[in-house]
């Protein structure tokens, strides 16, 4: 799985549609392999964000759990000591 794409589900405060569409471009550049399509390619590249945005939302929307959600902050705290662990300061 690509390392930028973080998990979406389960936490407080919800996930905002800007961080679900941040995932879906990511998605879509990893897939296709471009970073920036060319201007020939732009408008099925963002229509194929816009979907997997839409879709995903969908997914996330209809998820249940009974664990509590999780912090922003700690996980991010998590994150970032891992990061060091694994790369140094």
């Amino acid at each position: 799985m690509c390392r930028n794409i973080k998990p979406l589900f389960n936490f407080d405060p919800p996930v905002s549609e800007a961080e679900v569409r941040a995932a879906s471009l990511q998605f879509v550049r990893k897939i296709s392999g471009f970073h920036k399509p060319s201007r020939s390619n732009e408008a099925s590249f963002l229509a194929a964000v816009d979907e997997i945005a839409a879709v995903s939302q969908r997914l996330l929307d209809s998820l249940e759990t009974a664990a509590t959600p999780r912090n922003r902050e700690e996980e991010a705290a998590k994150a970032k000591a891992r990061a060091a662990e694994r790369f140094g300061d």
